[in-house]
């Protein structure tokens, strides 16, 4: 049994390229992939002012979930002093 050579295989371009939803999705993807790094990059620039990002909008989402659970449940102590 011979050893199979890892490093050959296909390394040309695609015989047509994406088209349509495909190229659409690539550019998307190409995208969010930047912006991650952008965001990354940042982050390690100024560590704190992103800790501080974090934690505001962590603080703010349980306010807001918190508000929204409270106000969704019934008033039930009004139901048993009837």
């Amino acid at each position: 049994m011979a050893k199979n050579d890892l490093t050959t295989g296909f390394t040309g371009t695609p015989t047509e390229p994406p088209t349509g939803v495909r190229k659409v999705a690539k550019a998307a993807g190409d995208v969010v992939k930047r912006e991650t790094s952008a965001v990354a990059a940042a982050a390690a620039d100024h560590p704190h002012t992103a800790t501080g990002l974090v934690l505001t909008i962590g603080a703010l989402a349980f306010a807001i979930g918190y508000i929204m659970g409270r106000s969704s449940i019934e008033d039930t102590r009004q139901g048993y002093w009837r």
